[in-house]
């Protein structure tokens, strides 16, 4: 018997497990995708537009900056307004983070090293316990305590870990343990030795981030390196992509990171060839309108686009549903692996789409029906 673990298992990191709102951060649960708004906080209907859009993409937490007391009065409205939990985003002023936790946060982003006095640190910590908060710590390596900087000569992952560490330990000393960490760096490299030396360090639950990643096609592919390779050694417990884009973009870039490493999946999963002189239709535009037709399946399934047949039936019988190029106008639909049917290519966007529709139909009966029956 091969003693070698099989190739797709990843094996995640023990940690205790904490709450943010009804979402569960660590242990075994599902690892959470979130995002934040880049709204005005104090603009409550815009504010709460973008949340709702996060939620229909997916969204298990949002983040909203709270950097004055009129933000934190606004937030109060925003939180009756959504259904996702929020997380208060502090920085500098405890009477701020107070304030958020009253107002119905889910969870306060707050270093708490960084808010002034025990005193003051008593008093957040007590807010977060009457308001059943749960605390991130974010340690950043370009807002590193000057101590730190000067103790080690720059950012670097020792300096982070203890960064992160001292924080903890102000926590602890205040009998609070619903606490989660992250330590994000811009840089992948930084960012990712940082990580695992405070996953050995510590049993809290790990909040990933590659911060300040840029833009949309650059941000994702730091993001999916810088996060990625956490997460196939089994680290990271929440995660949000950081980019300088719509804040949806961010969870549905997630949500493909988690869905690549067999981690989480929501929605369906197009498998797609790149297209070439064999390609019997269109591929490229066909998979473009279909991503946009198909965005709102919530149900996890498999659907294979392919331009010909060299690859198509190999795919195809590993989707749940499968489309390969042919000749004379036409290819072949493939359900649950087998070739079912001919179609013609100009009717080929409108059946697919109808195809996943039903087939989400079905899933969702199937998982109802387990449900169901596990229950009794």
């Amino acid at each position: 018997m091969s003693s070698v673990r099989p190739y797709r298992e990843i094996v995640r990191r023990k940690c205790r497990q904490i709450h943010v709102g009804p979402v569960p951060i660590g242990g075994d649960a599902p690892i959470a995708v979130q995002s934040m708004t880049n709204t005005l906080t104090t603009d409550v209907k815009a504010t709460v537009a973008q949340i709702r859009a996060l939620e229909d993409a997916g969204a298990d937490v949002v983040r909203v900056s709270c950097p004055d007391e009129e933000s934190t009065a606004a937030f109060k409205d925003i939180v009756k307004q959504v259904s996702v939990p929020l997380v208060a985003d502090i920085h500098f002023h405890y009477k701020r983070a107070i304030e958020a936790a009253e107002a119905g946060a889910a969870c306060l982003r707050i270093n708490p090293g960084n808010i002034g006095s025990a005193d003051r640190v008593r008093e957040v910590v007590k807010a977060a316990k009457d308001h059943n908060c749960s605390i991130r710590i974010g340690v950043n390596a370009g807002s590193l305590e000057k101590e730190l900087l000067e103790r080690y000569g720059e950012p670097c992952p020792e300096a982070m870990i203890e960064s992160g560490l001292n924080h903890i330990k102000i926590l602890e000393d205040n009998d609070f343990f619903e606490t989660k960490i992250s330590c994000k760096a811009s840089d992948v490299f930084l960012a990712v030795a940082a990580y695992h030396g405070l996953a050995e360090a510590c049993d809290y639950p790990l909040h990933l981030g590659i911060t300040e990643a840029g833009g949309l096609m650059s941000g994702t592919i730091k993001s999916s390196i810088g996060l990625g390779s956490l997460l196939w050694a089994g680290i990271g417990d929440t995660i949000r992509v950081s980019l300088s884009a719509d804040p949806v973009e961010e969870i549905k870039v997630g949500f493909d990171i988690l869905k690549a490493l067999n981690l989480r999946h929501r929605g369906v999963n197009i498998i797609s060839c790149p297209s070439c002189a064999r390609q019997g239709f269109e591929v490229i535009k066909t998979v473009e309108i279909l991503e946009e037709r198909l965005a709102h399946i919530a149900t996890p399934m498999t659907l294979s686009i392919i331009g010909c047949v060299v690859n198509g039936p190999g795919e195809a019988r590993e989707t749940d549903l499968g489309f390969t190029g042919g000749g004379s106008g036409s290819g072949m639909v493939y359900i649950s692996g087998v070739a079912d049917h001919k179609l013609d290519n100009d009717k080929l966007v409108d059946h697919i789409v109808e195809l996943v529709e039903k087939k989400a139909v079905e899933l969702e009966a199937e998982r109802a029906a387990e449900q169901t029956s596990h229950a009794a």
